[in-house]
């Protein structure tokens, strides 16, 4: 039996304020444990990650990091420079380029566009609709899409998002 397809919109986790450059910024103490136990989460949730896309950034490559590890992954992901500081259009484009056999993508990226992009694709019909709208898009947050067709024929407002979550180490 074929698994549903998944789409995972990822916020990097917790990072500290300062580095030389914003890019070079890494994640916090808490910040890798919270990205660990959002990797629990997804494994749980059943998330069995086939790409990642990541953007290159130092912050959101610890992220995937953390993230995999919680969930035991061992995929090698997709390091992004464009990522970085593309909008929400440029994220659909990269996944649109998933190859058809994926059956889960996991996007880790940056505010506002993983907001936006979260708000952007939800059908209004998912179990988690409404959580992105009431509780923002703060670091470690995981928005889990189901996606209907093809990945080349991911939409705005065509996908379900079955689950929202931010991972908090206690």
């Amino acid at each position: 039996m074929e698994r549903e397809r998944l789409l995972v919109v990822v916020r990097h986790a917790k990072a500290e304020p300062f580095a030389a450059s914003d890019v070079e910024r890494p994640l916090s103490e808490r910040g890798r444990a919270d990205g660990h136990e959002l990797g629990i989460w997804l494994a749980a949730q059943g998330v069995a990650a086939d790409v990642a896309y990541v953007s290159y950034a130092v912050r959101t490559r610890q992220t995937w990091s953390a993230v995999a590890e919680g969930a035991g992954w061992t995929i090698t992901p997709h390091f992004d420079g464009n990522l970085y500081d593309t909008d929400e259009e440029g994220v659909l484009e990269l996944v649109r380029t998933t190859p058809e056999s994926a059956q889960a993508v996991v996007v880790i990226g940056h505010n506002p566009t993983v907001g936006m992009l979260a708000q952007l694709l939800d059908d209004g019909e998912g179990e988690a609709t409404g959580a992105v709208a009431t509780e923002g898009f703060p670091t470690s947050a995981a928005a889990v899409f189901v996606v209907p067709g093809a990945w080349a024929d991911v939409e705005p407002t065509a996908l379900r998002l079955s689950a929202f979550h931010v991972g908090r180490a206690d």
